[in-house]
């Protein structure tokens, strides 16, 4: 009984560390251009068709996850950016972890609080704030924060539909 009590405890604790390793990373730096909206697509779909699909990702969960990078991406530059040089980089991080995908936007803008975007009422018109409504219902999480380094991160995480189990 000991020795099962074990074996099922070393299991727990080696799927414990895996949720904790990041399986598949990687890296896009772009210039602030809508025009480049389709690059930054393509190369996560090409990401997410060489990673994901392996894992038993669904098509829907890549769609998902593609359209909250577009929504990002556009508003780091519409937004973030509107006031700086057309050079200035946004960042972008994938990191596939066994129970999740997180994307990271970095960009040089000044910092904004989410909190205060009201959130769309059924049935009404309102100017703006459906950008983060959006991506708030496309993921399991979303963060905004300000790096030390005077950047802003925008993080999306969407869990696998395992770890949903």
């Amino acid at each position: 009984m000991q020795n099962l009590i074990t074996s099922n405890l070393g299991l727990l604790i080696s799927n414990s560390q895996l949720r904790f390793s990041i399986v598949q990373q990687d890296h896009l730096t772009v210039k602030s251009e809508l025009s480049l909206l389709n690059h930054v697509q393509e190369w996560f779909e090409q990401f997410c068709l060489q990673h994901l699909s392996q894992l038993g990702w669904s098509k829907t969960q890549l769609d998902r996850l593609n359209l909250a990078l577009a929504e990002g991406f556009t508003n780091a530059v519409r937004h973030a950016h509107h006031a700086l040089p057309p050079e200035t980089t946004i960042e972008i991080n994938i990191y596939l972890w066994i129970d999740r995908l997180e994307i990271r936007i970095w960009d040089y803008g000044k910092p904004f609080d989410p909190d205060a975007i009201a959130e769309p009422v059924p049935g009404t018109l309102q100017v703006g704030g459906y950008g983060w409504f959006l991506l708030r219902r496309l993921a399991d999480r979303v963060v905004y924060e300000r790096g030390a380094d005077g950047r802003n991160c925008l993080l999306i995480v969407k869990y696998s539909v395992e770890a949903q189990k």
